[in-house]
């Protein structure tokens, strides 16, 4: 047995029916026909069947054997595999038989975090991605003919305990008929990774829009510090909470409903035709300005809630992590932007987490920092700036990486269409620390500040041949003084360097790059990387 996998087997096995008579064999929701399965690795396939049954798993002319637990559970462990584009039939027998078909060897990365992750590449009625879908949608689902990369969507689960189970859809080949569905940002990941390495990429995409990095973080991780015990303390206190603002939510929702719909019986049905096009736009309707001055309220979080503390790792990811895998990708933290200080300790404890529960060691996982989204009327507001520093502070665990998005935002939409970049960027780390690649997968990264004269001397790793500003000189630049006050400051750039100045500061001691939650971030390194935001104050 391959001795990463050997702690967590007994562990990671479960039981996906509560019945104790079985009548046949069967697999785990995750292995599917056109399933994709790591390669190198060993791979563990597990399923479920009468206790004391016999069972036998044939795949690419290996047989493994094992007799079902008292409780039904089985698994078997076969030998690494090379990568196979050709579909291959996966057979367990028992009492009877399951054939999958169209079974692939290939790469295979988890994809999860909230709503960046979850988006897809084409719009989705009746959810919150209603309006939206990727730059260029069409005619990137247009040439979608990607058989090799496949993908499978773990159905959004809340659970208060580890789950048994997981619901999928199967999994599904990139087709201009099924791309669509697919994570905008897994898809173009892999997409990048496919074209240059040749062999099929499995997505496993298990994300939950608006939700908290406590929600899936597993209850050892939450206990792993007691630093962390605000987890619970916050959510115990919201659910003794819950009656009272029920009730309040209750009184407040009726009231809106009844004034929306009065605003609504106030408005035409039919708009007013303009008089000439250089005519004045038509005043709001009384229901367009009833809506913008009076948002729907929301309902309180309750017991169940997407935000439990664990409720989306037992639901959604502890009964995954048997899958042989070969890296996660993230996007996630706005949600986490008003506990920003937090973030760092919980963002940390959760990916240790998970790689001990999978057994497969520091497996490579790499995210997104957060896109510019201004969460708020004040320019100056930087919630997001600190959630940012805290997932940079996470690098210091081994076998990670982020993909900057600091450049590729939208202010105005905390959903940004530009997932191809994303995806390319998540791509370059893995090529690079994966795969063998060399090129440059990170952008300029702050070194130090030292004092020039009236300015400062910033130094920078990963500049590749030296700093660019992009369109116009070095912008989202500030300097302070002993004061701790900041001004916008210029930079002159220097090869690898900034020298960074503000008539206002005669004695800088602090400077801060893109430090605000929408900064105009225009500094590169020759590779077209943006700078990671930083600040040489700890104020």
């Amino acid at each position: 047995m391959h001795p990463l996998r050997r702690p967590v087997l007994a562990f990671c096995l479960f039981a996906f029916v509560s019945s104790a008579a079985r009548a046949d064999v069967m697999l785990a929701p995750l292995f599917t026909d056109h399933a994709i399965l790591q390669r190198d690795q060993p791979l563990p396939v597990w399923g479920i069947a009468d206790a004391g049954e016999k069972i036998t798993v044939t795949f690419h002319g290996q047989r493994a054997a094992t007799t079902a637990a008292n409780d039904g559970r089985w698994i078997v462990l076969l030998e690494p595999l090379p990568a196979d584009a050709v579909g291959a039939e996966l057979v367990v027998a028992g009492k009877n038989t399951v054939t999958l078909s169209d079974v692939l060897i290939g790469e295979v990365w988890l994809c999860s975090g909230q709503s960046n992750m979850e988006f897809t590449l084409e719009a989705r009625p009746g959810t919150w991605q209603a309006n939206s879908r990727v730059n260029n949608a069409a005619a990137e689902i247009v040439a979608a003919n990607f058989p090799l990369i496949r993908h499978v969507r773990i159905e959004q689960t809340v659970a208060t305990a580890s789950a048994d189970t997981v619901k999928t859809s199967g999994w599904v080949a990139a087709s201009p008929a099924t791309v669509g569905g697919f994570t905008a940002v897994g898809y173009f990941f892999a997409r990048d990774l496919f074209q240059k390495l040749g062999v099929p990429i499995g997505l496993v995409h298990a994300s939950w829009g608006g939700t908290p990095v406590e929600s899936w973080m597993s209850p050892a991780a939450i206990a792993s510090s007691p630093g962390l015990a605000t987890i619970n303390e916050r959510w115990t206190q919201n659910l003794a909470d819950y009656p009272a603002r029920k009730a309040r939510f209750d009184t407040d929702i009726a009231a809106w409903t009844a004034a929306e719909a009065a605003a609504r019986a106030a408005t035409p049905t039919t708009a007013p035709t303009p008089i000439k096009p250089s005519a004045k736009p038509a005043p709001p309707t009384p229901l367009a300005a009833f809506l913008k001055a009076n948002p729907k309220p929301r309902p309180p979080r309750g017991a169940g809630d997407s935000w439990t503390p664990s409720g989306l790792f037992n639901g959604m990811i502890n009964p995954l992590l048997p899958y042989a895998l070969r890296g996660a990708i993230w996007y996630q933290g706005e949600s986490n932007a008003d506990h920003a200080a937090e973030y760092h300790a919980q963002f940390s404890a959760m990916i240790t987490a998970w790689r001990a529960h999978c057994g497969q060691g520091d497996f490579p996982f790499y995210w997104v920092n957060l896109a510019p989204y201004k969460n708020s009327g004040d320019k100056t507001a930087r919630t997001y700036a600190f959630l940012r520093e805290a997932q940079t502070q996470a690098l210091t665990l081994p076998n990670t990486g982020q993909a900057l998005a600091i450049d590729i935002g939208n202010p105005e939409d905390i959903h940004p269409t530009n997932k191809q970049d994303v995806g390319r960027r998540l791509a370059l780390l893995a090529k690079n620390r994966v795969y063998g690649f060399t090129a440059a997968d990170t952008g300029p990264t702050f070194v130090r500040a030292t004092r020039e004269g009236s300015g400062l001397r910033v130094t920078f790793t990963h500049a590749g041949d030296g700093l660019v500003a992009h369109d116009r000189p070095a912008q989202a630049l500030e300097i302070a003084g002993a004061d701790r006050v900041f001004h916008p400051a210029t930079a002159k750039i220097v090869r690898d360097t900034l020298l960074v100045s503000a008539p206002e500061v005669k004695e800088p001691v602090a400077v801060r790059y893109a430090w605000t939650n929408a900064p105009l971030a225009n500094l590169y390194n020759g590779s077209g990387l943006p700078a990671v935001p930083f600040r040489s104050d700890s104020w």
